[in-house]
C-alpha cells in the first residue's frame, strides 16, 4: 500500500498520471489543487482517489495534509502554466516557489521516499544545441515561468544533499492530451479546424515544437517511479519529432479535412522561442516500445472531442 500526493491533480498531466496510478487498487492518491487551472471534471472518479482544495503556496494549507496522510511519493506538478497566462500573471508564477518549498520542507520531515517536479523545457531558454539534453542548460531564459523552474531544479537538488530527500526532476516538453485547456496549441487548432475556423498563429509560424502525447509522458512518470529509475537526476519527458508550428496547423487540417485558412498574428513579444526538440535517450530506454505518433495522438484528440460533443 502506497499513498502518494499530487499536486496540480485536477490539470491536464496530473489529473492522467491519478487515472495511471489508480489501475494500483493498492495506491491511495491524493490530489489537490486550487482549481486555479484545474477542474473537478478532471479528477478520476474512484474510492482511491481523494481530493483536496488548497493552494499548496500557503504552508497553513497544506501542513494538515502532510499530518493526516503517511505520504510515500510525492509528485509536485502544481503550477501557473501556459506562456500567454504567466506573461500575464508574473507574480502568481513567482508565488510558486513557496509551494516548492512547502512540498520539500515537509515531505523530509515526514518520511517521503522520492518527490517528483514537474520542470519544462522553458529552463533551456533559446536553444543552445539541438536536441537539447539534460546536461546543458544555458538558463539564457528572462521570462519569471523559466527562472521558477530553474530555482526549483535547484531546491530539490539543494534538498537532497542537505537532508537527504531523494528526488526526479521531469522537463516536460509540450505534453498534449484529452484534459489540455483549450487555450494550448494543439486543442486550439483542433477546435478551429473542426468548426472550419480561422487557425490563427502567431508570427511566421517557423517556430518549433515537439509534441509528446499524454501517455506517454504519463509512462514515463510511473516507470520511473515503478523502476526506482533516475534518482536524482533529470529527465527529459517528450517527443523528438521537431516540426513548425505552421506544419502543425496542416497537419491537423489535413486531418481534418478542414477548410480552415491559416492567419498570421503579430509574434508574441517574448516568450515564444525558436526551437524546441528535447535529447529523449534516457526517456525512450525507460519506456522500450515506439512514442505516439503526432499523427496518432490527433486522431485520438479528434475522436474524444466528436464523442463528447454529440453526448
Amino acid at each position: 500500500m502506497s499513498n502518494i500526493l499530487i499536486t496540480g491533480g485536477a490539470g491536464n498531466i496530473g489529473s492522467a498520471l491519478a487515472e495511471q496510478l489508480s489501475v494500483n487498487k493498492n495506491h491511495t492518491i491524493v490530489i489537490v489543487d486550487n482549481l486555479l487551472t484545474g477542474s473537478l471534471d478532471k479528477i478520476p472518479k474512484y474510492d482511491t482517489v481523494k481530493f483536496i482544495n488548497a493552494n499548496i503556496n500557503k504552508y497553513e494549507d497544506v501542513v494538515p495534509i502532510f499530518g493526516r496522510y503517511d505520504f510515500d511519493y510525492v509528485f509536485h506538478f502544481a503550477a501557473v502554466v501556459g506562456v500567454k497566462r504567466t506573461l500575464e500573471h508574473p507574480i502568481l508564477v513567482l508565488n510558486d516557489i513557496e509551494g516548492i518549498k512547502n512540498v520539500l520542507s515537509l515531505s523530509k520531515n515526514s518520511g517521503v521516499k522520492r518527490v517528483f517536479y514537474s520542470s519544462s523545457s522553458e529552463v533551456y531558454g533559446e536553444p543552445f544545441e539541438i536536441p537539447q539534453n539534460e546536461n546543458t542548460t544555458p538558463l539564457n531564459s528572462r521570462l519569471p515561468y523559466a527562472i521558477v523552474k530553474n530555482v526549483g531544479e535547484a531546491f530539490f537538488r539543494s534538498y537532497q544533499k542537505a537532508y537527504g530527500l531523494d528526488y526526479t526532476i521531469f522537463r516536460f516538453f509540450n505534453t498534449y492530451g484529452p484534459h489540455q485547456s483549450e487555450d494550448f496549441v494543439i486543442p486550439r487548432f483542433i477546435k478551429a479546424a473542426l468548426k472550419n475556423e480561422p487557425i490563427e498563429i502567431y508570427g511566421s509560424g517557423l517556430q518549433t515544437r515537439s509534441f509528446c502525447y499524454i501517455n506517454d509522458t504519463i509512462h514515463a512518470c510511473v516507470n520511473t517511479m515503478l523502476q526506482d529509475a533516475y534518482v536524482n537526476d533529470v529527465l527529459n519527458v517528450g517527443n523528438d519529432k521537431e516540426i513548425t508550428i505552421l506544419e502543425l496547423a496542416r497537419i491537423i487540417k489535413r486531418i481534418t479535412h478542414s477548410s480552415s485558412d491559416i492567419i498570421h498574428l503579430p509574434a508574441l513579444k517574448e516568450g515564444d522561442m525558436k526551437r524546441r526538440c528535447p535529447d529523449i535517450s534516457k526517456m525512450k530506454a525507460l519506456l522500450d516500445r515506439r512514442l505516439t505518433t503526432l499523427d496518432e495522438g490527433i486522431i485520438n484528440l479528434i475522436h474524444l472531442h466528436k464523442e463528447h460533443s454529440t453526448v
